[in-house]
């Protein structure tokens, strides 16, 4: 595991291989080790990076004044990849929607392909009911302090890996607790979460963000999952159609977490979409 240091804080990443870069971008309450079974069969010849978000499951808390609205994310991104000196980077995002708001908000420079996986697009900002219910506790004082002291007792913690909208499985475990417990017990990383989930947007920005992504000029691969509940099966269709070159896969058997329901049949074709582009 790395650190590196940027403007809004630090962010912990682990990267393997050399060659053209891959940047990977997990969702809420998730870290880089969603990635690890899709990485590790992918193949050489790529530099493979892989950050943790301040999405709830970080370890390390932004700085105080970071700006954690849906631009300040996207930004966020940008940083990361000019700090590495990473340029025609390849984007795997999978549940967060970043790459639309990058290309919307002018970050969107350093990319050269995108892989969009069941991930936020058009007016599903924060995604579904579950990601609204969550946006709603978050500006409720007192609620989310409330919800890391529940989420101390580890019944309350099996029983949500065991109900987790984004998975059509149970998490395993270690993963369960590795991504629970910061938030569990990080007033700090509450209060990442908190600014995130309490950014104000308008349609009109919605619309702005949905429209960019006509204007990239680099292939894009839409990955959407058959059995997702919070991310419309229609968006996935829509969205590959939106971007100038850009090519549906739909997965069965899977929720918004393909990375976790079929990481086989995810690594096979981002390996396609790599070695076609």
């Amino acid at each position: 595991m790395k650190v590196i240091e940027l403007p809004a804080g630090p962010i912990e990443y682990v990267e393997s291989g050399e060659g053209a870069p891959v940047v990977f971008l997990h969702g809420a309450m998730k870290d880089a080790a969603v990635w690890d079974r899709v990485v590790a069969q992918l193949p050489t010849g790529f530099r493979y990076i892989r950050p943790t978000w301040p999405l709830g499951s970080h370890r390390l808390p932004m700085r105080q004044d970071a700006d954690l609205t849906v631009r300040g994310l996207a930004a966020l991104v940008d940083d990361f990849c000019a700090s590495l000196d990473l340029d025609r980077v390849t984007l795997v995002q999978n549940h967060w929607g970043a790459a639309q708001v990058m290309l919307a908000e002018g970050y969107g420079k350093r990319l050269r392909a995108i892989v969009a996986c069941a991930c936020e697009a058009f007016d599903n900002y924060p995604p579904g009911a579950a990601g609204r219910a969550f946006s709603r506790a978050a500006r409720v004082p007192g609620a989310f302090a409330a919800m890391g002291w529940v989420t101390r007792r580890a019944a309350v913690r099996r029983m949500l890996a065991g109900n987790d909208a984004t998975s059509l499985r149970p998490i395993p475990a270690e993963l369960s607790e590795r991504w629970q417990l910061p938030f569990a017990t990080e007033a700090e990383v509450r209060r990442d979460v908190r600014k995130i989930l309490s950014d104000d947007y308008s349609r009109d920005q919605l619309e702005r963000w949905a429209a960019a992504v006509a204007g990239f000029d680099g292939p894009a691969l839409v990955v959407w999952a058959v059995g997702d509940k919070l991310m419309p099966r229609d968006h996935g269709a829509r969205l590959a159609a939106a971007f100038g070159d850009g090519e549906l896969v739909e997965i069965a058997d899977s929720a918004t977490c393909i990375p976790l329901d079929q990481p086989r049949r995810l690594a096979i074709e981002i390996a396609r979409f790599l070695a076609a582009h």
